[in-house]
């Protein structure tokens, strides 16, 4: 059923699309999606919980490889594996897109968002070490800026390789200049 909805948000978009639909498609029965999920919000937030624990995994590895002085390395690596994903699935936008639609998801896209800024902020520990009070915001900014522009980069129209290139210039610059701060 969740594949379903992946495809149909894909084809319809989050307005056109439908429990009914996705039951059909699916070949199961209403009430059997019904069990499971109460409507089409709840369907997109697990949609949003699925790539988040998808990433999580990727971040669990990268953490494990800082500190590094090459940190830069990983850090473009990290994105580009991201990029890669959006752009090889356009599901991960129109997932990003559905869960900014209603306050309701948005705040499950925050807790899911604020999961991802965890791991980040333990992995900027030993790259920030004087900047334990503003390390929650940074990991915050940094996650969501990064959701942010990977979704700018995959839009009809955009380049997106000049996109992700941009990105990791400014994910490592901003990364730099705190670490530059450390060397002072």
């Amino acid at each position: 059923m969740l594949a379903v909805a992946r495809d149909l948000l894909i084809e319809v978009g989050f307005e056109s699309m439908t429990c009914e639909e996705i039951a059909a498609r699916a070949d199961v029965p209403i009430g059997t999606l019904y069990q499971f999920f109460a409507n089409k919000y709840v369907i997109v937030c697990e949609l949003d919980r699925q790539d988040t624990v998808a990433v999580q995994a990727e971040l669990v590895e990268l953490g494990s490889a800082i500190p590094s002085l090459d940190w830069p390395a990983l850090l473009e690596r990290f994105l580009d594996h991201l990029a890669a994903l959006w752009q090889h699935d356009p599901s991960r936008r129109a997932v990003w897109l559905a869960v900014q639609s209603t306050p309701a998801t948005r705040a499950t896209a925050a807790l899911n968002e604020q999961a991802l800024a965890e791991q980040v902020e333990h992995i900027l520990a030993p790259l920030t070490p004087h900047q334990r009070e503003r390390r929650k915001t940074m990991a915050r900014l940094l996650v969501h800026t990064v959701f942010s522009a990977l979704s700018f980069s995959v839009q009809e129209g955009q380049d997106r390789a000049s996109t992700v290139a941009e990105l990791k210039r400014m994910m490592g610059g901003y990364l730099l200049r705190e670490e530059g701060k450390l060397e002072r």
